[in-house]
């Protein structure tokens, strides 16, 4: 079973993770044999001003 946290700053359309989430399930597909449902994806949408590289905020 499989687990991906995806953590990005700011929001994702659905569109997006949707499009993401098949891709992440494709390569496990062909690099380790996992069926798709058996992967558990989990996006985290941090607001920017939460996130932070080094000492400089995102937003």
């Amino acid at each position: 079973m499989p687990y991906i946290n995806v953590k990005v700053a700011g929001k994702l359309k659905k569109s997006q993770k949707e499009e993401i989430a098949k891709g992440m399930c494709d390569v496990l597909k062909k690099v380790a044999g996992k069926e798709k449902d058996t992967v558990y994806i989990v996006f985290d949408e941090v607001e920017r001003e939460n996130w932070a590289v080094g000492d400089e905020l995102l937003a």
